[in-house]
């Protein structure tokens, strides 16, 4: 029993590693405007800041397993959080639209080397805890989020926009820190498990995942600069993107605490997904008279889409070792999709001149998942 670890521990370290996995990304994109001034940066290449960490992600994602014993959880994580100072430290040096794309390579690479490592180190070290500190680590996440986007121009207005991406090195540092010192290396993991490529309902789920956060990341990317385009400051586009992350929090935990309610999925799901398509049609037909609404709609239908679309997930498995499988063939195949989203908006902003079409496109997506769903039925969930 003396050997027993603290989940005071285990919490502390699920918040203070989960703050750095958003801000290398989320920080863009109050400041895009000056940076497209500054580095002759189009959209298409604005969009790549995004990408590229996403689809990180999702290759990290189906790597997971592989990573774990190829480079050990406490490792893998303090290499991950190394990479993200080093990609944010190198911000400050930042002269040309290519270096701020590498740093953003470089730094999604480590983002997606904690984010796959860290939920396997929390599973195995705190096995009691997990479902909790999980929960924390993710909130962790969407406050790093929050934070980045609406402290990214007042400190853009206060050091310059290098020194403000520059800052986010610093948390990483600490958490880096506090990592090596604190976490222990847990027993070895289980044998690899082979992914589901051949099941069908598998590549339904990766795609009903992959879609959802699509919507994420298309919001983060390019909300806030399209409310500057309708002439707001940028200061306080990232605001709005930092409330819709909070909101984000709240949708997650009212999932965590109210999903056991409905074993039949469909419900809260059509409901998320309602939201969503109602804050898309916000952002189309009225953004500046809207703007509150479609931010709250967004964040709760987002916010609650991701868990709910993990846990449908979980609910076609029955033992954790499928679980494994699939979530990580569920994930890292959904944030390989989810990448491109930003991606393509770029192309439409830069050839229409407008994000319209993006939203409309992603409702449509967003749509296809209200019929999707209909599959999810209790009867029906298994592989």
């Amino acid at each position: 029993m003396k050997n027993r670890p603290s989940p005071i521990g285990g919490a502390i370290l699920a918040i203070l590693i989960g703050l750095n996995l958003r801000p290398i990304m989320a920080s863009i994109s109050p400041l895009l405007k000056i940076l497209q001034n500054d580095l002759t940066l189009d959209s298409r290449q604005a969009s790549l800041l995004t990408t590229f960490p996403v689809m990180m992600m999702g290759l990290f994602a189906l790597a997971g397993a592989w990573l774990q014993r190829r480079m050990g959880e406490k490792k893998g994580i303090a290499v991950g959080l190394l990479l993200i100072a080093l990609a944010s430290l190198n911000r400050f040096y930042t002269n040309s639209a290519t270096t701020l794309i590498v740093t953003a390579a470089i730094g999604g690479i480590g983002i997606a080397l904690a984010q796959a490592l860290m939920p396997a180190f929390l599973k195995r070290r705190y096995p009691d805890k997990a479902g909790s500190l999980l929960g924390l680590f993710t909130t962790g996440i969407m406050g790093g989020a929050a934070l980045s986007s609406a402290l990214s121009v007042p400190l853009a207005n206060l050091f310059g926009w290098r020194e403000s991406l520059a800052l986010a090195a610093i948390p990483a540092i600490i958490a880096c820190a506090f990592w090596v010192i604190f976490a222990h290396n847990p027993n070895k993991p289980s044998a690899l498990t082979r992914l589901p490529f051949k099941n069908r309902r598998a590549w339904l789920l990766m795609g009903f995942f992959g879609i959802g956060t699509g919507a994420y990341t298309l919001v983060l990317a390019w909300l806030p600069p399209y409310y500057v385009e309708l002439g707001w400051p940028a200061s306080y586009a990232g605001y709005l993107l930092g409330i819709l992350t909070l909101t984000e929090v709240v949708a997650g935990l009212l999932v965590s605490s109210l999903i056991h309610h409905f074993p039949d999925r469909r419900i809260p799901l059509t409901l998320v997904i309602l939201l969503t398509l109602l804050g898309l049609g916000c952002l189309i037909t009225a953004p500046l008279f809207l703007a509150f609404p479609a931010t709250i709609l967004l964040g709760l239908g987002i916010g609650a889409l991701f868990p709910l679309s993990l846990i449908v997930a979980l609910d076609h498995t029955h033992s954790p070792k499928e679980a494994g499988s699939l979530l990580a063939f569920v994930q890292g195949g959904g944030y390989l999709i989810a990448s491109f989203m930003p991606f393509f908006a770029g192309i439409l902003r830069d050839e229409m001149a407008s994000l319209c079409l993006a939203w409309a496109g992603m409702a449509v997506g967003i749509a296809l998942l209200l019929i999707l769903c209909r599959s999810f039925s209790p009867q029906r969930n298994h592989l």
